[in-house]
């Protein structure tokens, strides 16, 4: 059960969802060159290419957790800042969540490492009919605790990547009730790397509001 806190223009109210659907979309960045060039990098060190972009991976929809920590097994885990489409019975919601992956298992395997981890998911909702003439001025931001040390992690406009109706389309079905969906991602400052806290905040400099979720990251041992 995920509880959530919708925040609109006409007020506030809160909703319990049971979420039935979760897909993980990757690869949602519109600049095609760019993306081809960070495929071939990543090739390079072993991950798999993706079948196409943007691919639509299923995971759990169990996975989701709005837990303040997750466990998770190993060191090489590490979070990602997203924009996250919650389908409810009277629309399309706008929220804040993180698309935390097995960097280890990554290179297996990109749909196995991210089934591997919890997808921590934050608890304020907006309305997408509400942001979504100005989508693209929404900004995201992310910090992580590094041994110790709290740190800028990820920063970007959504301008960089597909608007929602984009990536429904190629999607290639509507967003039944009680689906979810996590959008895309920008690159981590200085490299992708494990943390012990992950914050998240998106800005809507339009309308003047903000939200935000963190949670803590417990690493269990590797028995072999």
């Amino acid at each position: 059960m995920l509880s959530f806190r919708r925040c609109s223009l006409q007020g506030n109210d809160q909703v319990d969802v049971v979420p039935a659907t979760l897909i993980v979309a990757g690869w949602t960045g519109r600049d095609e060159a760019a993306l081809r060039h960070h495929i071939e990098e990543l090739a390079a060190i072993g991950v798999p290419r993706p079948s196409s972009m943007p691919v639509f991976y299923r995971n759990s929809a169990s996975n989701l957790t709005q837990a303040d920590a997750i466990e998770v097994l190993g060191p090489d885990t590490s979070g990602e800042i997203e924009p996250v489409i919650v389908s409810l019975a009277d629309g399309l919601w706008l929220g804040l969540g993180s698309d935390h992956t097995d960097r280890k298992a990554e290179t297996s395997g990109i749909a196995l490492s991210k089934q591997l981890c919890p997808k921590p998911l934050g608890r304020a909702l907006w309305p997408l009919v509400e942001v979504a003439d100005h989508w693209d001025q929404l900004l995201l931001r992310s910090f992580a605790t590094i041994e110790g040390r709290r740190q800028k992690y990820q920063e970007g406009h959504l301008s960089a990547m597909r608007p929602p109706a984009d990536l429904i389309e190629r999607y290639g079905a509507e967003l039944a009730p009680d689906t979810v969906m996590y959008c895309g991602t920008f690159a981590a400052i200085d490299g992708i790397r494990p943390a012990s806290r992950f914050e998240m905040e998106m800005e809507d400099p339009v309308l003047g509001r903000t939200m935000a979720a963190s949670y803590g990251i417990r690493v269990m041992p590797v028995v072999s």
